[in-house]
């Protein structure tokens, strides 16, 4: 499956603007990164490599997010920085993980990748509210994997 078949550009527009509107409620920094095939055995491996190339650890609480999909490959993970880390509970991602998987099942990848973002948002902004001085540290346009 081709990428435009996956996510056309409508989607990809959807998705951007969902990480713009949970970040007005957080200072947590959301990505989501898309590629055809995970380039290793563990999807959760990949997404720890692609948040260092996309130097997500940067922000300044510490308190990125990334959404990692595998689209031909059928994987994905969701993992968030040392920050919050160490805030939330151990089972924070799961819903998340649960209703991304939902919708990946359903072939709804595009409203199943905004309805994470959303709740993560949500989620997030109980640790990590928006601040007056909040700058966006991390780009809101998804990255794309070969």
């Amino acid at each position: 499956m081709g990428l435009k078949k996956f996510l056309s550009e409508s989607d990809q527009k959807a998705i951007v603007e969902s990480i713009k509107a949970a970040e007005l409620c957080t200072s947590g920094e959301i990505r989501v990164h898309v590629e055809p095939d995970c380039k290793v055995a563990n999807p959760l491996d990949r997404a720890v490599e692609v948040f260092g190339l996309l130097k997500m650890h940067e922000t300044r609480e510490r308190n990125g997010v990334l959404i990692y999909i595998a689209y031909n490959s059928h994987q994905f993970a969701i993992i968030g920085d040392k920050g919050i880390d160490e805030r939330v509970p151990a089972n924070f991602w799961e819903g998340a993980k649960t209703t991304l998987a939902g919708f990946l099942k359903q072939g709804k990848a595009a409203e199943g990748i905004c309805r994470v973002i959303s709740e993560v948002g949500d989620n997030l902004s109980l640790y990590f509210p928006h601040k007056d001085d909040d700058i966006n540290e991390q780009s809101d346009e998804i990255s794309f994997g070969e």
